[in-house]
């Protein structure tokens, strides 16, 4: 993937014509011509709500993909129902293991140079800089103080990380023994963001539901599909933000919004966004009530196009992956499944295709997921199923320059756009 930083810079605004946000890589470290921006380099959509831990610090652990420095978290309330007292919010580097900080690390965040701010309910904050000094693909430690009960809490339910919880979180977020933090979350409270100060190109969002979510890899170890990507961009020095959420849907609310509906917070409005990957439709297929009008998958996937288009993004658009075996399969909805991604590869919606299908299924049953990648419930994937769909995203980026794509198992290169 060497070059894919300078192909993105080449390509993007040939593939997108009368782009008014036009998309421009860096090529050199930056310099007082060239200053630094903010990038994304973490993301945790809000994915529900759960019951506050008033009193308390979360001391969450999350892994980010590139580095800077300088880092900026994002907290939310989005899913809230009353104000939310953040009475302490601290940034640090995770030391060996487990909840301690790596000593000399333990930053205070500030909200307009305060140490504590109060979030409205359905609403989201992003800390002042903090400088921090992070390295690419580091746990960083976001420890959250929460005095009150301010109601639920909104929270990414399937983090698929083992974070920590001081119960008497009184004056514990700025501890870098992690002592005080006896009880264990697998969920991400609060923190939905972390964006790095430096020589950040940009970063693509992967947007979808438990399939980029992470659902079958083996936890505590980041083998996510976008971790995977993540580590085959980082030499370009791009981001990847993680915006699945297991059960959500594209045309309509299930975990979570739809797709259409979160779009924006979860995807666009995010820092130095240049490309979205878009993994969608399975739950709609699945679902009840089943989607069974490939149509309507057409008109959501032309309006997410338009929408990043809008915004000077562009769009790889991944097929749909084949779940016989899994207990909600009938050959009906198997048969949506391919009307909607025979669109997805020869639609012309997208600026390129990535055949994720292509790559995982069974070649002596195509509508299953191949044994090796199955984790058991033949829907998901394990770890190795997630390198697979990891490689034929990195092959699709890099196709898109004709490099070097043809021949390579999984790949559809789309040309450009007239």
């Amino acid at each position: 993937m060497a070059k894919v930083g300078r192909i993105l810079a080449v390509l993007l605004p040939a593939l997108l014509p009368g782009l008014t946000a036009p998309v421009v890589a860096r090529s050199e470290p930056w310099t007082v011509s060239n200053p630094p921006a903010w990038t994304g380099s973490w993301e945790a959509a809000p994915s529900g709500a759960v019951d506050a831990r008033p009193g308390a610090a979360i001391r969450n652990v999350v892994h980010l993909s590139i580095g800077g420095d300088a880092v900026r978290v994002r907290l939310s309330n989005r899913l809230g129902t009353a104000p939310l007292r953040l009475g302490a919010v601290t940034v640090a580097l995770r030391g060996a293991a487990g909840p301690d900080a790596l000593p000399g690390t333990v930053h205070t965040a500030t909200f307009q140079g305060g140490p504590a701010v109060t979030v409205p309910a359905g609403q989201d904050t992003v800390t002042d800089p903090v400088p921090l000094s992070v390295p690419a693909a580091a746990d960083l430690l976001v420890t959250v103080y929460t005095p009150d009960d301010n109601g639920p809490a909104t929270s990414h339910q399937v983090a698929l990380q083992t974070s920590y919880v001081a119960p008497a979180g009184a004056g514990r977020a700025g501890d870098e023994d992690g002592s005080a933090y006896t009880a264990t979350v697998n969920r991400w409270y609060y923190v939905t963001g972390v964006d790095v100060l430096g020589d950040g190109a940009g970063s693509v969002v992967a947007f979808g539901d438990s399939l980029t979510d992470g659902n079958g890899s083996t936890p505590d170890t980041n083998r996510r599909w976008p971790d995977r990507l993540a580590a085959y961009l980082r030499a370009d020095r791009f981001g990847v933000l993680n915006a699945g959420i297991s059960g959500n849907r594209l045309l309509r609310a299930g975990a979570g919004p739809s797709g259409l509906t979160r779009l924006d917070t979860d995807a666009l409005d995010r820092a130095g966004v240049r490309v979205l990957v878009v993994l969608e439709g399975i739950n709609d297929i699945k679902g009840t009530p089943t989607a069974d009008d490939a149509g309507a998958y057409a008109d959501a996937y032309r309006t997410l196009v338009a929408r990043a288009h809008a915004r000077g993004v562009a769009v790889v658009g991944v097929t749909l992956t084949p779940f016989r075996g899994f207990t909600a399969y009938t050959d009906t909805r198997e048969a949506v499944r391919q009307q909607v991604n025979a669109f997805i590869r020869t639609g012309g919606a997208f600026d390129a295709v990535a055949d994720a299908d292509a790559a995982v299924r069974d070649p002596a049953d195509p509508t299953r997921i191949l044994p090796a990648y199955d984790p058991g419930d033949h829907l998901h994937f394990d770890d190795t199923g997630m390198t697979a769909v990891a490689d034929t995203v990195r092959q699709a980026l890099a196709g898109w320059a004709g490099w070097p794509a043809e021949g390579d198992a999984g790949v559809r290169v789309v040309g450009a756009r007239g």
